[in-house]
């Protein structure tokens, strides 16, 4: 073995703690350069992990001067984001990588803040990204997001998306007025997500997020059956009754072949503004137990705070708001948790992993 072969092999024992593999599992180290005694290694993660990048650098900095004759190291760490296997039959959509679908079994659990978080921190995590809010009798996505006016129409066939706070968005909020109910019978209703999904002009996305209405019934099935989606998260209060429906949901994937990423635990703790008390108002481990039972992880846990609540509705949510507090980096733990878990998923098209380069000089 030479001594760039050795280093590698040491290298690649550091765990992932995102995806649970080490780094020479995931392939991640696309190259090491050794020479005297100064190394340069590069590592490429198959997922967006910007808020982890400089520690893991670090981590490797560290492993390799720690080996003899190794003076000094310097560490590269990079991503790139894969379309990954969609539901048999369905090729993934051109300029969308990764469809992943938040779904929940009934409303009123945070599903749609938890959405629109999740794509901004995918974003803050170095991710090109898409809202699709496919919840048409009740869509919040433009009120979230803060969206004016309707999309432009170059072509008057397609639809540009609107964009905000870096992401692009669509939403049939957009071309119908505020306060407009859509009175439409499912078939309706399923050829409107369609339209919005396969007419507007997304541009270059690794991941579509798709905020789907809380239940299982027709925009669900279309979902499942005639959208390319690779991954899915269950979002989920603490409580019995909520992780009763949460578990149709996430049934309803398995059925259809849809791997579900995880299982996000919304208003898991009130934590007091004036006293700081802490008290579970829905329970606790309500997700844990979920995720136990169906061999899924717990992509992370988030608390009833109002702030949350009071960003959403004012147009900037909580990770565009105040991205160095504990929430975002909540929300962006989350992010990276789930493009790490749907990084472990075959591939969409057969792509050679890249060699590994190593130079003794």
């Amino acid at each position: 073995m030479t001594p760039s072969e050795a280093l590698i092999q040491v290298l690649g024992q550091l765990a992932d703690p995102h995806t649970g593999q080490t780094l020479a599992e995931a392939r991640a180290i696309r190259g090491l350069g050794l020479d005297g005694g100064k190394v340069a290694a590069e590592i490429q993660l198959g997922y967006p992990a910007a808020g982890w990048h400089a520690a893991l650098a670090a981590q490797a900095k560290a492993l390799l001067e720690a080996q003899p004759g190794v003076e000094q190291a310097t560490v590269s760490v990079g991503s790139r984001v894969h379309a990954h296997r969609v539901q048999k039959d369905l090729t993934p959509l051109p300029q969308v990588r990764n469809i992943i679908a938040v779904a929940s079994g009934k409303g009123g659990v945070g599903k749609s803040t938890t959405a629109v978080n999740l794509a901004l921190a995918l974003q803050a995590e170095g991710a090109r990204v898409g809202v699709l809010d496919a919840d048409i009798y009740g869509p919040s996505i433009p009120k979230m997001l803060g969206l004016q006016g309707r999309p432009d129409s170059p072509d008057g066939k397609s639809i540009e998306p609107k964009r905000n706070h870096g992401l692009q968005a669509m939403s049939i909020g957009l071309l119908v007025g505020e306060d407009t109910p859509m009175i439409w019978r499912g078939p309706m209703v399923t050829q409107a997500l369609q339209q919005l999904l396969n007419d507007t002009r997304w541009d270059d996305l690794d991941y579509l997020v798709i905020d789907l209405p809380p239940g299982t019934g027709d925009i669900q099935l279309t979902l499942a059956q005639r959208v390319p989606v690779s991954g899915a998260v269950i979002v989920t209060t603490p409580q019995d009754i909520a992780t009763l429906d949460a578990r149709k949901a996430l049934q309803m994937f398995a059925k259809v072949e849809v791997p579900v990423l995880g299982i996000v635990e919304n208003m898991a703790v009130h934590v007091c503004s004036n006293c700081g008390h802490g008290e579970h108002v829905f329970g606790a481990g309500g997700g844990e137990r979920m995720a136990a039972q169906y061999d899924v992880p717990l992509l992370g846990a988030l608390p009833l705070d109002i702030h949350i609540r009071e960003q959403a509705d004012s147009g900037t949510p909580t990770v565009a708001a105040d991205p160095g507090s504990a929430l975002s980096l909540a929300y962006r733990d989350i992010a990276r948790r789930t493009a790490a878990r749907l990084s472990l998923q075959a591939r969409n098209k057969a792509i050679a992993f890249p060699n590994i380069v190593m130079q003794d000089t």
